[in-house]
């Protein structure tokens, strides 16, 4: 500002002193608040979480467990694996759960619907039914329309279970009736009754099929594009682990979930 007086320039450069002192104690505070914010977000992904998840989502989710637990050190996952029907209703009656994934849309309607689901569910996942059968299919079941034959001893899921909904989807589209000889609460247990050999054949998706290789002989049929489930996640209102809760679902619906979950048979949705 062209000052030339001694004490003026000798006051400017004190008050330009005290200025930056001020800014770098600004910004000291700043970078503190910053790394404060970091470490309490960061930190916020600890603790116990309680994951209800569909049957057929077992072996995936268990992985996934494991690699977010590795990922998030001081985190522990748990799983409750069974029919989504059966999934919804505990939820209903009040069971403690974090987070819900569901094998279908229309359960995780009925969890929304009951006010359960924070937020909206994320779809991550498609599924599709095929035939299985004892190794090397002594019944020679080529076609959905062989499961009509009563001498087929098979078990499918019951109606309120997403794999039974898909069948009775399949049998309404092709007029065909399955006189199943049991209808099962959870498509694992419809694959549990094919290899321990209590029934002929079975409907269940084609992911618990590749999931038991050789256990099984597999059948596939056109027919199943009639009945394709989409699988939803979401982070449930009863949550008190709400951050831990949402990065699981973030990491089922990252890229490193969808490899996963295609790695088992899964399909985008």
């Amino acid at each position: 500002m062209n000052r030339t007086l001694t004490t003026l320039v000798t006051l400017g450069a004190s008050a330009a002193l005290m200025a930056g002192c001020s800014s770098s104690d600004t910004a000291s505070s700043d970078d503190s608040a910053d790394a404060s914010s970091t470490t309490s977000t960061d930190s916020a992904v600890t603790g116990d979480i309680t994951v209800f998840a569909a049957a057929s989502l077992k072996a995936t989710f268990t992985a996934l467990g494991e690699t977010f637990e590795a990922e998030n050190p001081g985190t522990d996952v748990e799983f409750n694996f069974a029919g989504s029907s059966d999934l919804v209703t505990q939820l209903t009656q009040g069971a403690p759960a974090d987070v819900f994934a569901s094998a279908d849309t229309n359960n995780m309607t009925k969890a929304v619907d009951g006010d359960l689901v924070d937020g909206d569910p994320a779809n991550f996942a498609t599924n599709t039914l095929t035939i299985v059968t004892a190794p090397g299919n002594p019944k020679n079941v080529t076609s959905f329309a062989d499961l009509a034959n009563p001498d087929v001893l098979t078990v499918i899921c019951a109606p309120q279970v997403p794999c039974g909904n898909a069948t009775k989807k399949v049998e309404d589209a092709t007029g065909t009736t399955i006189p199943a000889v049991s209808e099962e609460s959870a498509v694992t247990d419809v694959l549990g009754k094919v290899t321990s050999g209590q029934a002929d054949a079975g409907l269940v998706y084609v992911t618990d099929a590749a999931g038991v290789g050789d256990q099984v002989t597999t059948v596939d049929f056109p027919e199943s594009a009639e009945a394709v489930n989409t699988y939803p996640i979401a982070v449930l209102k009863s949550s008190e682990n709400a951050a831990t809760a949402a990065a699981f679902e973030a990491l089922v619906t990252s890229d490193e979930g969808r490899r996963v979950l295609a790695e088992a048979g899964f399909a985008a949705p």
